[in-house]
C-alpha cells in the first residue's frame, strides 16, 4: 500500500506534458499540447494536453484524464503501478507497507510477468559482468563485435549460461511459480522436466514503450545449423511481437527530435547505430513489419527511412512494409547499403560522421527506389513493365493525401514514360477497389465499427432533442472551467454605488439551488450537487475530481474541462475573436436565463395537457388557468432578460 502522503507527493511532482511525452509526439497549440491518439487511427491530432491544468483528452477515443489515468490506460497499470512508475520517474522513495501473503497471490498476471521478466534480465546481466562463463563467452562476443560497454550496459544485454537449468534452479528458490516461468519462455519443459529456454545465448532485453522489460531475443553462439540462432519470447499478455519495436524505448525521443525514424531489421543493427549516435533507430526484430508497428512510429514522426541491406531478393520480399507506411499517410524513404553490409557492418566499418553522410546522401524517396528495383527485374520485358507500372500505382492509391498521390502520380509518368493519363485512370481504378473492398470490411458482421468521433457540431446535434441536458452540461462546463473567475453585473446606476462582482460558480449555485431546481440528467445532478456539497465545506478543487474514485465522475469532469480547438493563435494572423473568458457575465446569464427559460416551457406544456384533461373530464379548469398564466408571464421575464443580455 501506497500511504496518502506518498500519493499527494507524486502528483505534486508529476508534470503530465512530460509523462504523456514519453509515449506521444506532442507540439505546442496555444496554451495547450497536442498530438496524434495513441488509441486511434488518425492522421490530423485529437489528442489534446493541459499543463496548466494537469489532464489531457483524446478527442478520437473518448478517454480523458490525469497523469495516473494515462498510464493506466496506455501502458495498462493498475493505480498502485501507474503510481510507482511516477515514484521512479521522479525520483521519489516509497515507504509501503509490506505485502501479506494474500496480497501477493493477488497479484495480477502481467505484473507477475513483468516482475519475472525483469528478475531475469538482472540476472542475466550479473551473468555476463560478474561471472568468469558470462566474462569469457558473452562480454567477449559483444566487444568482439565491437560494441563498447557504454552500449552493453545501456540495452541491458546479459547471458544465460550454458547449463541444463541454471535459471530454472535460481528461479524456483525466488518462489516464482512455473505458470508465468513458462508464459515468459525462460523456462521450458520436456518430459516432466524442467530446463533454461535460452541455455547457451546471449540475451537482449526487449523494453515497451515505459522501459518495463516484456520479453527477450537469444542468440545462440554456437555454429551448429540445426539450432535455431535466434530465439524470441513467445506472445503473452506483456509482449505481442507485432506490436513491439526493438530499441523504441531508448529511440522515441530523438525520433521526435529528428522528425525521422530509421528502420532496421535485427537487434545488433539498433545497437550499432545507436553506438554511433544515430538514436532514432530501430527493428522489427526480424519479422516483416505490422500495421501496429507503423502506428507506433507515428506517434512520434510521420518520416520513416527503411535502411536495407544489398539482398534484392530480401528487399522485394519486404515491399509491403513500404505500403503499410504509406496507407497511415506516413512519408517514406529507402537506403540500399553497400553489397554485402547491413547497417551493423556498414557502421563498423565507419565512423560516425561517414555514416551519417552516407544515410544522408542515399536517402532516396520510395517512388524512385521502387520504380527502379522493379523495373531493373523487368529488363525491358513490356508484360512484367506492365506489372511494375500497375504495382506503383497500386502503391500510391494508398496514400491519403490527394495531393501529394497528384505529385506520385507525375513522378512515376517521368520515371516510367508513361503518359499522367493513363496512370490517373489506373489510380481511379485502384482507389475504387480499394473503397470497395474497405466498405466490404466495414459491412462484416464479426469486424467493429470504427468509433465515431463526434465534433462540438454532432454533440449540439445529438443533443438537439433534449436540450435541457445540453443546457446543464453547458451549466457545469461554465462552472468547471471559470470557478475562479468573476464577472460585473451591469445595474443601473440609481440601484448601486458601483458594480457589484460576482463568482462564477457561486452565481450559479446560488441561482439554481435558490429556485429548487434539480437537474434531470443524473450524471449532471451528480456532479452538481457533489460541486455544491464540497464547494460549502472545503470551496472547489480540481485536483478532487481529476482524481476522482468514480470512473465516471472523473471522465464527466475532464471532459467538461477541455476543449477540442482554442482560439490562442489566431490574433497572430490579424484575427481577433473575443474569447468566452471576456464575456463572462453574458456567457452566465445566457445559459442561466435559457436553461430556465426551456424548463418554463415543459412546465407550461404538462399544464396545458392537465387543463385539456380537466375540460375533457369536466373538473376545475380555474387553478390550471392561472397557473399557466403565471407561468407565461415568468416566461415573458425570462426571454426580457435574455433579449436584454444578447445585446449587451
Amino acid at each position: 500500500m501506497i500511504p496518502p502522503h506518498k500519493i499527494d507527493e507524486i502528483m505534486n511532482a508529476a508534470r503530465i506534458d512530460e509523462v504523456v511525452g514519453e509515449f506521444v509526439n506532442l507540439k505546442k497549440s496555444g496554451s495547450s499540447m497536442k498530438g496524434l491518439s495513441p488509441w486511434s487511427d488518425e492522421k490530423t491530432p485529437s489528442f489534446m494536453v493541459s499543463p496548466a491544468k494537469g489532464i489531457f483528452k483524446d478527442f478520437s477515443s473518448g478517454k480523458g484524464g490525469n497523469v495516473v489515468t494515462f498510464l493506466m490506460e496506455h501502458e495498462h497499470f493498475s493505480y498502485p503501478e501507474a503510481l510507482r512508475w511516477l515514484a521512479q520517474r521522479y525520483n521519489i522513495e516509497l515507504e509501503e507497507e509490506k505485502p501479506t501473503p494474500e496480497m501477493e497471490e493477488a497479484r495480477s498476471e502481467r505484473e507477475s510477468l513483468y516482475v519475472i521478466n525483469e528478475f531475469a534480465r538482472d540476472w542475466f546481466v550479473n551473468q555476463m559482468w560478474e561471472e568468469e562463463e558470462g566474462q569469457t563467452i558473452a562480454l567477449s562476443y559483444f566487444k568482439e563485435r565491437g560494441f563498447n560497454e557504454s552500449i552493453i550496459k545501456k540495452f541491458q544485454l546479459g547471458y544465460n549460461p550454458d547449463s541444463f537449468q541454471a535459471f530454472t534452479d535460481v528461479a524456483a528458490d525466488k518462489g516464482y511459480k512455473d505458470e508465468y516461468l513458462f508464459a515468459t519462455g525462460l523456462v521450458k519443459q520436456k518430459n516432466e522436466r524442467k530446463y533454461d529456454g535460452y541455455k547457451g545465448r546471449v540475451m537482449f532485453p526487449i523494453q515497451n514503450l515505459s522501459g518495463r522489460t516484456i520479453g527477450f531475443g537469444g542468440r545462440t553462439l554456437q555454429a551448429d545449423k540445426n539450432i535455431p540462432k535466434y530465439i524470441n519470447s513467445p506472445e503473452s499478455s506483456i509482449y505481442d511481437k507485432s506490436s513491439s519495436l526493438y530499441g523504441l524505448y531508448f529511440a522515441k525521443g530523438s525520433i521526435a527530435k529528428e522528425d525521422n525514424c530509421y528502420l532496421v531489421e535485427g537487434y545488433t543493427d539498433v545497437l550499432s547505430f545507436h553506438q554511433k549516435h544515430i538514436e532514432n533507430t530501430v527493428a522489427s526484430s526480424g519479422t516483416a513489419l505490422t500495421k501496429e508497428q507503423v502506428k507506433l512510429i507515428s506517434r512520434y514522426t510521420q518520416n520513416v527511412t527503411l535502411v536495407y541491406d544489398g539482398d534484392k531478393a530480401g528487399i522485394k520480399a519486404s515491399l509491403r512494409g513500404i505500403d503499410l507506411i504509406l496507407e497511415q499517410g506516413m512519408h517514406v524513404k529507402v537506403i540500399m547499403l553497400p553489397d554485402g553490409h547491413d547497417p551493423d557492418s556498414f557502421s563498423k566499418e565507419h565512423d560516425r560522421i561517414e555514416v551519417k553522410e552516407y544515410l544522408e546522401e542515399h536517402a532516396r524517396d520510395f517512388i524512385a527506389f521502387k520504380a527502379d528495383l522493379l523495373m531493373e527485374e523487368a529488363k525491358g520485358d513490356p508484360i512484367k513493365t506492365n506489372d511494375v507500372i500497375h504495382a506503383m500505382v497500386e502503391s500510391i492509391a494508398l496514400i491519403p493525401d490527394t495531393i501529394l498521390r497528384s505529385i506520385y502520380i507525375s513522378e512515376c509518368s517521368r520515371l516510367m514514360h508513361v503518359g499522367e493519363k493513363a496512370l490517373i485512370s489506373e489510380l481511379n481504378k485502384s482507389l475504387r477497389k480499394n473503397h470497395k473492398q474497405n466498405n466490404r470490411f466495414r459491412g462484416n458482421e464479426n469486424v467493429p465499427e470504427a468509433p465515431i468521433i463526434e465534433n462540438d457540431f454532432q454533440q449540439e446535434q445529438k443533443f438537439a432533442e433534449d436540450t435541457i441536458e445540453h443546457q446543464e452540461r453547458d451549466l457545469l462546463r461554465l462552472m468547471i472551467n471559470y470557478h475562479d473567475k468573476e464577472f460585473t453585473m451591469e445595474l443601473p446606476s440609481d440601484e448601486v454605488p458601483e458594480p457589484e462582482k460576482y463568482n462564477v460558480l457561486e452565481f450559479i449555485l446560488d441561482e439554481i439551488e435558490g429556485d429548487e431546481i434539480v437537474f434531470e440528467t443524473e450524471k449532471f445532478k451528480q456532479l452538481f450537487q457533489e460541486i455544491g456539497a464540497r464547494y460549502d465545506e472545503h470551496g472547489f478543487n480540481q485536483n478532487h475530481f481529476i482524481q476522482h474514485s468514480n470512473e465516471e465522475m472523473q471522465r464527466l469532469f475532464i471532459d467538461l474541462m477541455t476543449f477540442p480547438y482554442n482560439l490562442d493563435n489566431w490574433e497572430r494572423k490579424e484575427i481577433y475573436v473575443d474569447s468566452e473568458e471576456k464575456k463572462l457575465r453574458r456567457a452566465v446569464m445566457e445559459a442561466i436565463y435559457a436553461y430556465k427559460s426551456k424548463r418554463v416551457e415543459r412546465m407550461i406544456k404538462e399544464c396545458q395537457q392537465m387543463l385539456k384533461d380537466a375540460m375533457e373530464l369536466g373538473g376545475d379548469v380555474e387553478e390550471f388557468l392561472r397557473k399557466q398564466i403565471k407561468l407565461e408571464e415568468v416566461k415573458r421575464e425570462i426571454n426580457r432578460v435574455l433579449g436584454r443580455t444578447v445585446l449587451h
